[in-house]
Protein backbone atom coordinates (compact mmCIF):
# COMPACT_ATOMS: atom_id res chain seq x y z
CA UNK A 1 0.00 0.00 0.00
CA UNK A 2 1.44 3.56 -0.92
CA UNK A 3 1.43 6.18 1.84
CA UNK A 4 -0.08 9.44 0.64
CA UNK A 5 1.99 12.56 -0.06
CA UNK A 6 0.91 14.11 3.12
CA UNK A 7 1.77 10.82 5.12
CA UNK A 8 4.62 11.19 3.63
CA UNK A 9 5.29 14.62 4.32
CA UNK A 10 4.66 14.01 7.98
CA UNK A 11 6.95 11.04 8.63
CA UNK A 12 9.74 13.49 6.89
CA UNK A 13 8.58 16.77 9.36
CA UNK A 14 7.81 14.54 12.34
CA UNK A 15 10.12 12.22 12.37
CA UNK A 16 13.43 13.60 10.05
CA UNK A 17 12.34 9.97 7.94
CA UNK A 18 14.76 9.96 4.64
CA UNK A 19 12.93 6.89 3.51
CA UNK A 20 9.48 9.16 3.52
CA UNK A 21 11.53 12.25 1.76
CA UNK A 22 13.18 9.54 -0.54
CA UNK A 23 9.68 8.41 -1.82
CA UNK A 24 8.57 12.25 -2.57
CA UNK A 25 11.35 12.45 -4.89
CA UNK A 26 10.70 9.01 -6.60
CA UNK A 27 7.40 10.16 -7.54
CA UNK A 28 8.16 13.47 -8.63
CA UNK A 29 11.84 13.64 -9.90
CA UNK A 30 10.87 11.98 -13.26
CA UNK A 31 8.40 14.52 -14.01
CA UNK A 32 10.03 17.71 -12.30
CA UNK A 33 13.28 17.14 -14.60
CA UNK A 34 11.23 16.38 -17.52
CA UNK A 35 9.00 20.17 -17.20
CA UNK A 36 12.63 21.67 -16.32
CA UNK A 37 14.37 20.06 -19.71
CA UNK A 38 11.23 21.21 -21.71
CA UNK A 39 11.08 24.88 -19.85
CA UNK A 40 15.19 25.21 -20.35
CA UNK A 41 15.25 24.61 -23.86
CA UNK A 42 16.48 20.58 -23.38
CA UNK A 43 19.63 21.93 -21.32
CA UNK A 44 19.72 18.39 -19.42
CA UNK A 45 22.35 19.36 -16.75
CA UNK A 46 20.75 22.93 -16.04
CA UNK A 47 17.53 21.20 -15.99
CA UNK A 48 19.07 18.57 -13.76
CA UNK A 49 20.72 21.36 -11.35
CA UNK A 50 17.13 22.75 -10.90
CA UNK A 51 15.55 19.20 -10.17
CA UNK A 52 17.97 18.52 -7.41
CA UNK A 53 17.82 22.36 -5.63
CA UNK A 54 14.06 22.14 -5.76
CA UNK A 55 14.29 19.07 -3.55
CA UNK A 56 16.84 20.33 -1.20
CA UNK A 57 14.87 23.34 -0.98
CA UNK A 58 11.38 21.10 -0.95
CA UNK A 59 13.42 19.25 2.22
CA UNK A 60 15.03 22.00 3.67
CA UNK A 61 11.36 23.90 4.02
CA UNK A 62 8.66 20.92 3.99
CA UNK A 63 7.42 22.01 7.50
CA UNK A 64 6.01 25.27 6.17
CA UNK A 65 3.88 23.17 3.33
CA UNK A 66 0.24 23.56 4.69
CA UNK A 67 -1.73 21.24 2.03
CA UNK A 68 -3.58 24.23 0.56
CA UNK A 69 -2.75 22.70 -2.51
CA UNK A 70 -1.23 19.62 -3.84
CA UNK A 71 1.89 18.64 -3.29
CA UNK A 72 3.29 18.67 -6.69
CA UNK A 73 1.71 22.25 -7.32
CA UNK A 74 4.32 23.15 -4.15
CA UNK A 75 6.97 21.86 -5.86
CA UNK A 76 6.57 23.25 -8.96
CA UNK A 77 6.30 26.65 -7.33
CA UNK A 78 9.87 25.99 -5.40
CA UNK A 79 11.40 24.96 -9.06
CA UNK A 80 9.80 27.98 -11.22
CA UNK A 81 11.23 30.79 -8.14
CA UNK A 82 14.53 28.85 -8.94
CA UNK A 83 14.41 28.47 -12.19
CA UNK A 84 13.24 32.94 -12.68
CA UNK A 85 16.36 32.77 -10.24
CA UNK A 86 18.50 31.00 -12.19
CA UNK A 87 17.54 33.12 -15.57
CA UNK A 88 17.86 36.37 -13.33
CA UNK A 89 21.48 35.38 -12.67
CA UNK A 90 22.61 34.48 -15.95
CA UNK A 91 20.68 37.61 -17.79
CA UNK A 92 22.40 39.77 -15.24
CA UNK A 93 26.28 38.12 -16.47
CA UNK A 94 25.53 38.29 -20.17
CA UNK A 95 24.72 42.16 -19.63
CA UNK A 96 27.87 41.99 -17.80
CA UNK A 97 29.80 40.39 -20.31
CA UNK A 98 29.98 37.31 -17.91
CA UNK A 99 28.53 34.96 -21.02
CA UNK A 100 29.10 34.62 -24.61
CA UNK A 101 26.68 34.12 -27.35
CA UNK A 102 27.58 30.42 -27.50
CA UNK A 103 27.26 29.81 -23.69
CA UNK A 104 24.07 31.94 -23.76
CA UNK A 105 22.48 29.39 -26.59
CA UNK A 106 23.24 26.33 -24.02
CA UNK A 107 21.31 27.17 -21.94
CA UNK A 108 18.75 26.74 -24.52
CA UNK A 109 19.76 23.73 -26.31
CA UNK A 110 21.34 20.59 -25.52
CA UNK A 111 23.01 18.80 -28.58
CA UNK A 112 23.29 15.49 -26.81
CA UNK A 113 19.51 15.54 -27.22
CA UNK A 114 19.40 16.43 -30.59
CA UNK A 115 21.64 13.15 -31.03
CA UNK A 116 18.43 11.09 -30.36
CA UNK A 117 16.04 12.84 -32.37
CA UNK A 118 14.99 12.15 -36.17
CA UNK A 119 15.50 15.25 -38.91
CA UNK A 120 11.94 16.29 -38.91
CA UNK A 121 11.55 15.61 -34.99
CA UNK A 122 14.58 17.62 -34.24
CA UNK A 123 14.02 20.30 -37.00
CA UNK A 124 10.19 20.50 -34.80
CA UNK A 125 12.41 20.55 -31.37
CA UNK A 126 14.14 23.03 -32.44
CA UNK A 127 11.72 25.23 -34.12
CA UNK A 128 9.50 24.60 -31.01
CA UNK A 129 12.29 25.81 -28.32
CA UNK A 130 12.93 28.94 -30.72
CA UNK A 131 9.42 29.91 -30.71
CA UNK A 132 9.13 29.58 -26.38
CA UNK A 133 12.20 31.19 -26.32
CA UNK A 134 10.49 33.92 -27.54
CA UNK A 135 8.34 33.96 -24.92
CA UNK A 136 8.31 35.78 -21.32
CA UNK A 137 8.77 33.42 -18.55
CA UNK A 138 5.73 33.49 -17.47
CA UNK A 139 3.92 32.24 -20.65
CA UNK A 140 6.94 29.69 -21.22
CA UNK A 141 5.80 28.12 -17.68
CA UNK A 142 2.23 28.95 -17.57
CA UNK A 143 2.03 27.15 -21.09
CA UNK A 144 3.95 24.06 -19.85
CA UNK A 145 1.68 23.60 -16.85
CA UNK A 146 -0.97 23.96 -18.99
CA UNK A 147 -0.28 21.31 -22.02
CA UNK A 148 2.44 19.14 -20.76
CA UNK A 149 1.56 18.73 -16.72
CA UNK A 150 -2.39 19.57 -17.67
CA UNK A 151 -2.58 21.92 -14.42
CA UNK A 152 -5.73 23.43 -13.83
CA UNK A 153 -5.59 26.96 -14.30
CA UNK A 154 -6.34 27.64 -10.51
CA UNK A 155 -3.21 24.99 -9.94
CA UNK A 156 -0.62 27.48 -12.29
CA UNK A 157 -1.97 30.37 -10.69
CA UNK A 158 -0.98 28.82 -7.01
CA UNK A 159 2.58 27.58 -8.24
CA UNK A 160 3.31 30.68 -10.01
CA UNK A 161 1.58 33.06 -7.34
CA UNK A 162 -0.04 35.35 -9.86
CA UNK A 163 -3.93 35.51 -10.28
CA UNK A 164 -6.10 33.50 -12.32
CA UNK A 165 -6.71 36.14 -14.60
CA UNK A 166 -3.25 36.24 -15.92
CA UNK A 167 -3.03 33.00 -15.75
CA UNK A 168 -6.20 32.74 -18.58
CA UNK A 169 -3.81 35.68 -20.01
CA UNK A 170 -0.41 34.02 -20.60
CA UNK A 171 -1.90 31.34 -22.00
CA UNK A 172 -4.21 32.84 -24.35
CA UNK A 173 -1.08 35.47 -25.55
CA UNK A 174 1.24 32.41 -25.76
CA UNK A 175 -0.45 30.41 -28.01
CA UNK A 176 -1.17 33.09 -29.96
CA UNK A 177 2.66 33.75 -30.28
CA UNK A 178 3.87 30.31 -30.44
CA UNK A 179 0.76 29.68 -33.65
CA UNK A 180 2.20 32.50 -35.03
CA UNK A 181 5.74 31.60 -34.83
CA UNK A 182 5.22 27.73 -36.27
CA UNK A 183 3.02 29.21 -38.84
CA UNK A 184 5.42 27.60 -41.61
CA UNK A 185 5.00 23.81 -40.07
CA UNK A 186 1.38 23.68 -41.06
CA UNK A 187 2.13 25.05 -44.43
CA UNK A 188 5.08 22.19 -44.60
CA UNK A 189 7.94 25.20 -44.75
CA UNK A 190 10.58 25.02 -42.16
CA UNK A 191 13.32 26.47 -43.58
Amino acid sequence: MNPTDQALIDAVVKEDSHRAFAELVKRYQSPLRYSLRQLTGWNEALADDLAQETFIKAHSVLSSFQGKAKFSSWLYRIAYNLMLSHFRVARNRELTGGLTGREEQSLWFDNDREAILSNESLQLHRDLAQAMNHLSNNQRMALHLSLHRECTQQEISDIMSIPLGTVKTLIARGKISLRERLADWKSGDTS
